[in-house]
C-alpha cells in the first residue's frame, strides 16, 4: 500500500475552489481561483501547491493550473471586500 502525498490534500482543496467558479466564463473563473488561493492560502501552502502540479497532472483541476500560471489579466467575479480577508468589514457581507 503506498503512501498518500500531503500535497494530494492541497490538490483536492485547489479542485474544489475551482468547481466553485466553474460556472463563470473562463478567464474569471481562472482570476476567482488564482485571487482566493493568494488570499486564503499560506505562502507554504501556495509554494507546496505550485511545486506539485506538474507531478498532479491532470489530477488538478485546469482552471487551477491556468491560475497558478501568474497574475490573470481578468477580474475575479468576487467584489474585493469578500475576496480579500484584510477588507473584512468593507461591503463584504451578503447579509441583508
Amino acid at each position: 500500500m503506498s503512501a498518500t502525498n500531503p500535497n494530494d490534500k492541497l490538490v483536492r482543496m485547489a479542485n474544489q475552489i475551482a468547481l466553485f467558479f466553474r460556472s463563470y466564463p473562463e478567464r474569471e473563473a481562472v482570476a476567482g481561483v488564482h485571487d482566493h488561493i493568494v488570499a486564503f492560502w499560506t505562502p507554504k501552502m501556495r509554494r507546496d501547491l505550485e511545486g506539485y502540479a506538474d507531478e498532479a497532472g491532470d489530477r488538478l483541476d485546469p482552471l487551477v493550473q491556468k491560475a497558478l500560471d501568474g497574475k490573470p489579466a481578468t477580474e475575479s467575479p468576487v467584489r474585493p471586500a469578500t475576496r480579500d480577508p484584510q477588507l473584512a468589514g468593507q461591503g463584504a457581507s451578503d447579509a441583508g
